[in-house]
C-alpha cells in the first residue's frame, strides 16, 4: 500500500514539475542520493561523479516534458540518463587517450592493441541489444539487475542476451583462430 502511495505521490511531483519547472526541486531532493550513489560507483573520481550527477539532473530538467509516466519509478529514468552520460564520457575519454608513438610500443603491447581493436570490431558487429548488454556488463561493469532495470527487461532476458552475445563472440574468435 505504501508503494502505491509513494508512486502516486511521485507521479504528482513529476506532473507538477512538468507544469512548473520550479517544482523540480522536490524530485531532485528525492532522487539525488540514488543517482549520486549509482554514478559514484562507476566514476573514476569524486569530481567526475559530481559532474555527471549534475549533468543528469540538468538533462532531466531540460527534457522533463518528454517524460511519460509508465508506473516505473522516476529514478529509473534518471539512472538511464546517468548511464548514457557515463557512456558518453567513457567514449570521449577513450577517443582522447592517445596511443604512444609506434617506436614506444613493444611487440607484446602492439599485439594487445590489435587484439582489443579486433574485439571492439566484433562487439560492434553484434545485434544492438546484445552489444548494449556487453558494453553495460563488461565496460561499465553493471550488474545483471542494473542492466535489467536500465533496459526495462527481465534479468533472465539480460542473461540470455549476454549468453548469446558471448557465444557469438567466442565462435567468431575461434573461427578467426581456427
Amino acid at each position: 500500500m505504501k508503494a502505491l502511495v509513494d508512486q502516486a505521490d511521485e507521479r504528482t511531483l513529476v506532473e507538477a514539475a512538468q507544469r512548473d519547472p520550479a517544482q523540480f526541486a522536490d524530485l531532485y531532493t528525492r532522487n539525488f542520493h540514488v543517482v549520486y550513489a549509482y554514478v559514484a560507483r562507476r566514476a573514476a573520481t569524486r569530481e567526475e561523479a559530481e559532474d555527471v550527477t549534475s549533468e543528469v539532473f540538468h538533462q532531466a530538467l531540460a527534457n522533463l516534458h518528454r517524460f511519460e509516466w509508465r508506473g516505473v519509478p522516476f529514478a529509473a529514468w534518471l539512472i538511464r540518463i546517468a548511464t548514457n552520460r557515463l557512456a558518453d564520457r567513457f567514449h570521449k575519454n577513450a577517443r582522447e587517450t592517445a596511443l604512444p608513438p609506434d617506436d614506444e610500443l613493444s611487440g607484446s603491447s602492439m599485439n594487445e592493441v590489435e587484439e582489443r581493436a579486433a574485439l571492439q570490431q566484433l562487439v560492434a558487429g553484434l545485434p544492438d541489444d546484445q552489444r548494449r548488454v556487453i558494453v553495460l556488463r563488461f565496460v561499465q561493469q553493471m550488474s545483471i539487475r542494473e542492466i535489467a532495470l536500465e533496459l526495462q527487461r527481465s534479468e533472465g532476458a539480460i542473461k540470455q542476451l549476454q549468453f548469446r552475445a558471448l557465444e557469438k563472440l567466442r565462435a567468431q574468435v575461434e573461427g578467426a583462430n581456427g
